[in-house]
């Protein structure tokens, strides 16, 4: 069977790749697997189904409530709630199963599926096989009064804005921030959260309509945020995308600041206070250069995974690290989240600045980027990029010329047919050089 779930849930065209009835056939087969497995032994299943602002979300939303009651799983609908937040409501209400409709970033034509563990974690790939595996597989309905049923949960904004806040213990008072809700699903719940810490919030792209979710802003367009925070005056801004899973950042003057930088500036006052378990952060190996010698520089160890934030999740889980996340801005405390959050994220970045006294300028200086390129190839055969000897000689012969001032990063795409390409160097014309050559090997040895 082709696979379904990629690496964040399944995820396509609403209403093309994923129908209704796909999401009817996966919650069912969700529930039956979860069943097998003994997850349901002795008690009523229950789930809490959430999802963001996009206008197919509502019917997804119906088609995944209807498979999960048709197998016996009573549902609390979330309604319109950040994915960090449907994974905390889901181990704080003892849930054995979370789900969430969204397709994070992605432009507002896509939608996507997402299933969450009891606890609020996300599936491991081999449960991810099992679902798949039960897809359109005969069995016995539940009859009369074993069916789900569905109820609305009244307060479940509240809840999460009330978990946040307390997560933090220096005041935000004085402090003047811009948050790019993205049309997504934290228009609500990430104001109303800066605002019981105490800051003073100018909330933008905060009026979703079901069309324009992360449509020429949130974290994936900081123009906007960049105008906004000089506009205004704001001490710091930040961008969550459509699912708040993540977020990115730019200083007083409009200056990004880039997961990387953020994970660095908690990381440092994790180690100062003491909490950050084995004084290590996770991160990806996309992660730049220079964040990986800024962290050493000050004696905290750097563990690098596979891109994606499931991979950084699984690191800290096994090793009992409390602090990871990528590039892109997915960060994870796992003292206050399962998963990423992007206001709980903005939320500790503006307890440092509070509690510093120092401008998010000021503490994101603590990483020197290194100039990264990244170059993707398309239309080649991706499966032979690890094993194919002339690429590898040659990156091996541009990683000797480089030597400690960079590095090189050959892999191939998760979800497309191409190889992408990293290079980072210590000037930028170095990186982009370096780049586009390995890129013509990797074309003219891996073309389809």
């Amino acid at each position: 069977m082709t696979r379904i779930f990629g690496t964040d849930g399944v995820r396509g065209l609403a209403n093309g790749q994923l129908t209704a009835e796909l999401a009817l056939d996966l919650s069912v087969a969700a529930a039956r697997v979860l069943a097998s497995r003994g997850e349901f032994e002795g008690h009523r299943p229950l789930a809490v189904v959430g999802r963001d602002t996009r206008v197919s979300g509502q019917f997804l939303e119906h088609a995944v409530v209807a498979g999960l009651a048709s197998a016996g799983v009573d549902v609390l609908r979330l309604r319109v709630l950040p994915t960090p937040a449907v994974a905390y409501l889901t181990q704080a209400l003892g849930a054995d199963l979370g789900v969430v409709i969204s397709a994070s970033h992605n432009p507002m034509p896509d939608n996507g599926i997402k299933f969450l563990a009891s606890g609020g974690v996300k599936l491991d790939d081999a449960v991810e096989r099992e679902i798949e595996q039960h897809l359109d597989q005969a069995w016995a309905r539940p009859l009369g009064g074993a069916v789900g049923r569905v109820t609305p949960y009244a307060t479940p904004v509240d809840e999460y804005v009330a978990h946040l806040v307390g997560t933090i213990a220096e005041p935000l008072a004085g402090i003047k921030v811009v948050l790019d809700c993205a049309h997504g699903a934290a228009y609500e719940a990430g104001p109303a959260a800066l605002r019981a810490a105490g800051a003073e919030v100018i909330a933008i792209n905060a009026e979703p309509d079901g069309l324009n979710i992360n449509d020429g802003c949130g974290s994936t367009h900081l123009e906007v945020l960049r105008a906004a925070v000089i506009e205004h005056g704001a001490d710091a801004g930040f961008a969550l995308d459509g699912d708040a899973d993540r977020c990115l950042a730019v200083d007083h003057e409009g200056t990004d600041v880039d997961g990387d930088q953020i994970l660095a500036i908690l990381a440092l006052g994790m180690a100062e206070s003491g909490h950050l378990p084995k004084n290590t952060v996770v991160a990806t190996v996309m992660s730049n250069l220079g964040f990986v010698q800024a962290m050493r520089a000050a004696g905290i160890g750097v563990r690098q995974t596979k891109v994606g934030d499931r991979y950084v999740l699984e690191a800290m889980r096994v090793s009992g690290y409390g602090l990871g996340g990528e590039q892109s801005g997915h960060v994870i405390m796992s003292e206050h989240a399962t998963t990423g959050d992007g206001v709980l994220t903005a939320l500790h970045v503006l307890e440092r600045m509070a509690g510093t006294g120092r401008t998010l300028q000021d503490l994101a200086s603590v990483v020197t980027r290194l100039p990264q390129v990244l170059v993707n190839v398309p239309d080649v055969d991706k499966a032979r990029a690890d094993d194919d000897p002339v690429v590898a000689a040659a990156v091996a012969e541009e990683e000797a010329a480089l030597g400690d001032t960079g590095r090189i990063l050959l892999r191939p795409s998760g979800t497309e047919a191409l190889v992408r390409v990293m290079v980072e160097a210590a000037t930028a014309e170095e990186a982009r050089a370096v780049a586009e050559r390995l890129a013509d090997v990797v074309k003219r040895e891996l073309s389809l």
